[in-house]
């Protein structure tokens, strides 16, 4: 297909695509003149990826690229592109925490993946995140100890369970890595969305009509 017409199947308009091509999100389509070149479907996919990551996560531009990068570095293993790719993701922004207090929740953190038998990964974004956010619980006194984090650990590696059965129905390496960078970025929302929900009919369940409804 010829660019306009990736434009029209993909959604993205010419000239973000050109903008793409030029910062080396998007290969390069075939050349056929020295002024055109035509593009098949792994471009409308890449597209996808980049929206999804630039245009729903909010990923920088370097950063999309370093996502890239690692998606298509076939000296690595499988695994270990994965993690490269999905650890290029930025957290959300964390709170300011005392030094100490974020010692103390790296200790509960470390209790609760002993508990649950995570020794996989040592460090990672999402441990960082999890710290952080134990800190800040701590530091505002709310209830977060291995006992209180236990159940949403538990559903979380249910989660990744069926993240990882939905990343492996993609026909290739590369398709699985591309879809496991942009459900992780696109499926965090739906997460937090369905927990939402869930509060409010639980809410409504317990306490009666009204709970958590909007006038």
């Amino acid at each position: 297909m010829r660019l306009a017409e990736l434009s029209e199947r993909s959604g993205v308009p010419t000239a973000t695509i050109k903008y793409y091509l030029r910062e080396g999100l998007l290969p390069p389509g075939e050349r056929v003149t020295a002024t055109q070149a035509e593009y098949g479907e792994e471009h409308v996919r890449r597209l996808g990826l980049v929206r999804a990551l630039i245009q729903v996560g909010r990923v920088p531009v370097a950063t999309a690229k370093e996502v890239l990068r690692a998606i298509e570095d076939a000296s690595l293993p499988h695994d270990a592109r994965l993690g490269i790719a999905v650890e290029s993701l930025p957290p959300p922004r964390g709170s300011a925490v005392d030094p100490e207090v974020l010692e103390a929740a790296g200790g509960r953190v470390a209790e609760l993946r002993n508990e649950l038998g995570w020794d996989h990964v040592t460090t990672s974004v999402g441990q960082e995140m999890l710290v952080t956010a134990v800190a800040t619980l701590m530091q505002l006194g709310y209830p977060c100890s291995a006992e209180h984090l236990m159940p949403y650990a538990r559903l979380a590696g249910e989660l990744a369970a069926h993240d990882m059965d939905l990343v492996e129905g993609f026909e290739t390496p590369t398709t699985q890595l591309e879809a496991a960078v942009a459900l992780t970025v696109l499926y965090e929302p739906v997460l937090l969305g369905l927990r939402r929900m869930a509060h409010a009919e639980e809410a409504t369940r317990r306490y009666g009509k009204g709970v958590g409804t909007r006038s």
